[in-house]
């Protein structure tokens, strides 16, 4: 525990003493950055943020150019980070020796402006070094007559550490005879001594064998060994003598080699071979024999090498006298190395800013440069001057440091290149000096921008353009030759984003032309400006900007997007209520629509496509806005569709659609139950299919009674008279009573049956006979007055030929109305609405006549009820104007047995014309009209 205690406060004092030393060193040099890393650091290791130290940026480091300025350079400067890294190997003991304080003195230089720092690094040492003897044995010969109490120096190890790593102390392996002393030399090494503790006795042991130890004091500490042979030899009684124990000697660094430096002598008082004296050189250090030679014989020491007080200043050598009995002394010599002034002064340019713009400033750097002198005291002092008359000035920096300056404005046409010669000289005696010459290159100045030929320019660029297409090309010019007149393009600003910028343009550096990266939308932007630059090479550059204005051209690229009616969730047409008694031109709805385009491209209108009541209903072309045309009618529909096209004035033009559901209702409960028992809109494709599927039945159906009746009539003339009835040629129906007492309201009194025969050119009629309640009795239609039909019920059939068939006339010209008389709002202007009846028993039977004409028509077969101008639907019998609502539908009365044709009025009747067929008979019956 006591050793442990004792070491650790050696250790506490040591550290007080280099913190004391280094705050000495600290006030010595207090513009200084001191930074402290320890010997054997590896490559790259960090010692510190030079940069942050020095109150540098780091983004600045590049352009200020900091770095290293040093004999050797142990350190550099990381331009990234401004960390200051270890470069080389740093160790202490090769750099410092035994110096007990180890730094490293350097500079750092930055440009820009110009700056000088001073970094000094104190190296730390470590144990990395093993105390070690010169020799691995040792011998001694000790004479057994020597008296206790005698020392016997010995050679010490070598430790290289320095410090508390150095060596710290000996010890002696345990024994009899001897003990062990440690005594210092006058330089500060400690070395061992041998202390003969009893008499020895040659009879009794001639020979003893010892180790010494010497350990520093590391953690862990090293140690080293080394052994000691004794032997014991007869009495020689009296050992050499030196005149004194210390030499002190001074020598002058430029002394020649072989130069004496001193001649020691030591004295034996025995006699003959015991007096003979042999020196040595006694624990020195490798320097000391490498410069100094000793005699063994004389002991003159010589030069052996130059001396050079910058290496060394000061020498200790150790000398032993022997005798040949072993006994030996031992004395020490100091020599002290005087500085001459052998060093010429050196000057280290290290900056040189050429080439230099003509423009420079006076006063501007033009260089910088340090003086260096090994030579200390006034052979170390320094000053420079500049040789001739120059444009230039010298100016003290800082330390050792010099700048070179401008004294005036430059001109490269008068002088394009300077040589600027610096002379240093020291203030020794004789004094020294040395020169440099320094070249510096005038360069041109750039002293032209570029000019554009406009200084804004406008394009017009069309939407959905093809990307990669140039859109537009600046031009700028600039007189500067070489590159000072070289123009480059670039974009510099624009009112896009940042980051969208280079994907919307780009111009191309060399020719200025502007590119379209991406198609341009017109509904996005509708318009951009650039700032171009145009910008020379020179340095420093000179540019010129100009504005650049993109207007995107519209495009007919967007349909119109309707926004009411919008689409209900499940994605079907919401609906509209109209009220019941709206009028026309009411507002019942807007289709509201919207056209990304812009101009003419997104100018709308509106069109019907399909409408339910096409004439219900109007569409404003412009607006949207549907109103009602005319008032709902009973006949029309309570729902109604519209289908709304939307057209931009594009060319092409874009168009959507909008389905419309209106409904009429006063009210909204009284639209739900309608809505919610309404189908599902059906597809039109399917409703379509669905009309192909039953036009083919009807069609199907048609034919199957076509050919069930041709096979009927095919039938009926292979079968008896009988069966057919009135389908027999030549045979007259039966007829029954002419008229029923009870006859509906609406009707005519006459009843009529009619029978065609299957033989088209052959027609038979029977015709119910007038009662005679209502009419005269007077036969009508028949020609023979002996076919009458009989009134009784039972009636007796008379059958007839069928060429006696009467053919009934057309009507007479003079039955029909004025157009005065004729019903309906079609007759007249001032008609009754309600139109005119017939209302006497004349035109009663005119109207009858004209019935059984167009029933004798439809017998025929050649037309449909309700077709052409003389149709049934009633506009020829009493002129063209008059229609079914004016008249009772009597078609109900007349029937065709046995046939699928309806009853119409042909055209040719009303001039008197017969069908084909049946043109005896018409005319047959014509007569029996007029009378």
């Amino acid at each position: 525990m006591r050793p442990s205690a004792e070491r650790s406060g050696q250790l506490r004092w040591r550290q007080v003493l280099l913190l004391f030393l280094l705050s000495l060193f600290r006030g010595a040099l207090p513009d200084q950055i001191r930074y402290s890393v320890p010997e054997e650091l590896a490559k790259n290791s960090v010692v510190g943020n030079l940069a942050k130290d020095l109150g540098l940026s780091v983004g600045d480091l590049r352009a200020r150019k900091l770095r290293v300025s040093a004999e050797k350079e142990y350190f550099t400067v990381n331009p990234e980070s401004g960390d200051l890294l270890v470069s080389d190997r740093i160790d202490r003991e090769q750099i410092c020796g035994k110096k007990p304080l180890c730094i490293l003195d350097f500079d750092t230089v930055a440009e820009n402006p110009l700056s000088i720092f001073h970094v000094a690094v104190t190296v730390q040492d470590i144990n990395d070094n093993v105390p070690l003897f010169k020799q691995r044995k040792i011998d001694l010969k000790i004479g057994e007559s020597t008296k206790p109490g005698r020392t016997f120096p010995l050679d010490p190890a070598l430790d290289l550490d320095a410090g508390a790593n150095s060596l710290q102390r000996y010890h002696l392996n345990d024994n009899e005879y001897f003990d062990l002393a440690e005594k210092q030399a006058p330089d500060g090494h400690k070395y061992p001594e041998l202390i003969l503790k009893h008499s020895l006795d040659r009879e009794e042991q001639n020979y003893h064998q010892l180790v010494l130890t010497a350990v520093d004091g590391g953690d862990p500490p090293q140690s080293g060994t080394t052994q000691i042979h004794i032997q014991v030899t007869d009495a020689n009684d009296n050992p050499p003598v030196f005149s004194q124990d210390v030499y002190r000697v001074s020598l002058r660094e430029g002394v020649p080699r072989g130069f004496s430096v001193l001649r020691v002598t030591a004295t034996d008082q025995d006699e003959g071979m015991n007096a003979e004296v042999t020196y040595s050189f006694h624990n020195v250090d490798e320097q000391v024999e490498q410069f100094f030679n000793l005699d063994k014989r004389t002991g003159e020491i010589t030069t052996k090498n130059d001396f050079d007080f910058e290496v060394a200043s000061s020498y200790t050598l150790g000398i032993e006298a022997k005798d040949p009995g072993d006994l030996a002394a031992h004395c020490n010599i100091q020599v002290e190395i005087l500085d001459e002034n052998d060093c010429a002064p050196e000057v280290i340019v290290t900056s040189v800013f050429t080439p230099l713009p003509e423009d420079s400033p006076p006063g501007t750097v033009i260089a910088l440069m340090k003086t260096r002198d090994r030579d200390s005291g006034e052979n170390g002092d320094v000053y420079c001057r500049i040789l001739g008359k120059t444009d230039f000035l010298l100016k003290s920096y800082s330390k050792n440091y010099y700048k070179i300056l401008t004294d005036r404005a430059l001109d490269r046409e008068e002088t394009p290149e300077y040589n600027v010669t610096i002379m240093a000289t020291d203030r020794g005696k004789p004094s020294l000096s040395s020169s440099t010459t320094i070249t510096l290159h005038i360069t041109d100045v750039n002293d032209n921008a570029p000019v554009f030929q406009q200084s804004a320019y406008v394009v017009h660029v069309p939407e959905n353009n093809p990307p990669g297409a140039s859109i537009a090309q600046v031009s700028a010019s600039d007189p500067d030759l070489g590159p000072n007149g070289h123009v480059s393009y670039s974009i510099v600003a624009s009112d896009l984003e940042p980051r969208a910028l280079s994907s919307y343009v780009s111009v191309s550096a060399q020719s200025g032309v502007v590119f379209a990266q991406r198609a341009f939308d017109h509904e996005q932007l509708r318009a951009f400006e650039l700032t171009l630059q145009a910008r020379d090479q020179g340095s420093p550059a000179l540019s010129a900007n100009a504005s650049l204005r993109v207007l995107v051209g519209d495009r007919n690229d967007n349909a119109p997007r309707v926004l009411y009616p919008a689409l209900g969730p499940d994605g079907s047409a919401l609906f509209d209520t109209v009220p019941r008694a709206a009028q026309p031109g009411y507002l019942v709805t807007k289709v509201v629509a919207v056209d990304a385009d812009s101009g003419h491209n997104a100018w709308l209108s509106y069109h019907v496509l399909q409408a339910s009541e096409p004439g219900l209903f109007s569409l404003g072309l412009r607006t949207g806005e549907v109103r009602t045309a005319r008032a709902l009618g009973d006949r029309d529909a309570a729902r109604q569709r519209l289908l709304v096209a939307v057209r931009d004035g594009g060319q092409p033009p874009l168009s959507a659609t909008a389905t419309l559901l209106l409904v009429f209702a006063d009210s909204l409960q009284e639209v739900l139950p309608d809505l919610s028992d309404r189908p599902a809109p059906a597809d039109p494709q399917a409703e379509l299919q669905f009309y192909l599927v039953v036009a083919l039945a009807l069609i199907s159906v048609l034919f199957l009674l076509a050919v069930i009746l041709a096979v009927a009539l095919r039938l009926r003339s292979s079968s008896s008279p009988a069966a057919w009835g009135c389908f027999q040629p030549g045979v007259s129906s039966k007829s029954g009573p002419g008229v029923l007492p009870n006859y509906c309201e609406g009707t005519l009194p006459y009843s009529y049956n009619l029978c065609v025969a299957s033989q088209s050119a052959k027609t038979e009629f029977n015709f119910l006979n007038v009662t005679p309640e209502v009419a005269p009795p007077r036969d009508l239609l028949c020609e023979d007055a002996s076919w009458v039909p009989s009134t009784s019920h039972g009636g007796a059939e008379g059958p007839f030929a069928s060429d006696t068939i009467l053919k009934q006339a057309p009507p007479n010209t003079d039955w029909r109305f004025s157009q005065a008389q004729r019903p309906g709002t079609s007759g007249s202007q001032n008609g009754d609405e309600t139109g005119t009846w017939p209302n006497n028993q004349f035109d009663t039977e005119m109207l009858q006549a004209m019935i059984l004409a167009s029933a004798s028509e439809a017998a025929d077969g050649s037309s449909t009820l309700g077709g052409g101008a003389g149709t049934m639907g009633l506009s020829a019998r009493y002129g063209p104007q008059f229609t079914l609502q004016h008249v009772p539908d009597y078609r109900q009365n007349v029937y065709i047995p046995g046939s699928n044709a309806t009853l119409t009025n042909a055209a040719g009747k009303r001039d008197g014309k017969a069908p084909a067929g049946g043109n005896g008979n018409k005319k047959k019956s014509g007569k029996k009209e007029k009378k």
